[in-house]
């Protein structure tokens, strides 16, 4: 990731990927079937763990 000091380590890049897998899973069934508040608030989530992750990593 840009700006960030050091090396992102393996638990780091997985959270990363299952957090941009999640959007996209999480957009395509809004485009799909229409929006569901619960997925997008597990997306939040999972987000906001992803960057506290990265943020005590750096």
């Amino acid at each position: 990731m840009p700006g960030s000091s050091g090396s992102m380590n393996g638990a780091t890049k997985a959270m990363g990927a299952m957090t941009f897998g999640g959007l996209v899973v999480v957009t395509a069934y809004t485009v799909a079937l229409g929006s569901n508040g619960w997925l997008w608030f597990g997306w939040v989530v999972l987000g906001l763990l992803t960057l506290a992750l990265v943020v005590t990593r750096s």
